[in-house]
């Protein structure tokens, strides 16, 4: 029985993604390229992918159009492919619910880096944990750790992409605990932020609207001026 984990490379780039194809083939994983959103979307009614690497310029659907419909249907991690040049494409491709982003020119070496640190997130937050709360009650919201969703105080279910779950349970395992961008980025990503690095405070902007936050005066996850962010509630937790 195969148990490699399947990684779906999306690029219209056919030497690029040939090269991280035998790449990731000949580090343990197995990889199905696809040039386009069309051949994604047949790619994934086919069968099951741990991952998709996702190039942002792509014929037809681009990557950021292609993420946002993925994110409605399912929580499979994303790492985006984006050009040096399109900063705001990638803050854009945070937004839409990549889990992370690697810009181009890169080192097949280091996208095999993101790709363990994201599946090694993912396969902690899936795994049972006897000693562990299933729920986070805060104020009148709740985070499922089964389930892993947000319920409203009015019960409706609010899906999380898996950065923005992983970034929830860390605030509420942590609250009313200031926590800087390099804390929080290395506890979410495994890596240390480089000076132009905005994919914490786009994940809190996507955390705080899910949860109804008044972008100008937050209430649950405040900003600490020159400390950075804080779940400013009392947390309870229940277990199974």
């Amino acid at each position: 029985m195969d148990t490699k984990q399947k990684i779906l490379i999306v690029d219209d780039d056919h030497d690029i993604r040939s090269l991280l194809a035998d790449y990731l083939n000949d580090n343990g994983y197995q990889a199905t390229m696809v040039a386009d959103g069309k051949g994604m979307w047949v790619a994934l009614a086919e069968q099951n992918f741990e991952l998709i690497v996702l190039d942002l310029n792509l014929p037809g659907d681009d990557g950021l159009t292609l993420c946002r419909t993925l994110r409605g249907k399912s929580n499979i991690p994303v790492i985006m492919l984006t050009a040096r040049s399109e900063a705001l494409d990638r803050i854009i491709g945070l937004e839409m619910g990549a889990d992370d982003y690697l810009p181009k020119p890169f080192e097949p070496r280091e996208l095999l880096a993101r790709i363990r640190s994201v599946l090694r997130r993912t396969h902690t937050q899936h795994q049972p944990d006897e000693q562990g709360p299933r729920k986070y009650v805060f104020g009148e919201w709740t985070l499922d750790t089964t389930a892993r969703h947000l319920l409203s105080p009015e019960g409706t279910v609010i899906s999380l992409s898996g950065a923005e779950f992983k970034m929830l349970s860390i605030f509420l395992e942590h609250p009313n605990r200031v926590m800087n961008r390099d804390q929080l980025l290395n506890m979410t990503h495994g890596r240390d932020a480089d000076p132009f690095d905005r994919s914490i405070d786009i994940q809190i902007s996507r955390l705080r609207q899910k949860l109804r936050e008044d972008a100008r005066s937050p209430q649950i996850i405040k900003t600490v001026r020159n400390g950075g962010y804080v779940l400013a509630m009392t947390v309870s937790t229940e277990y199974a």
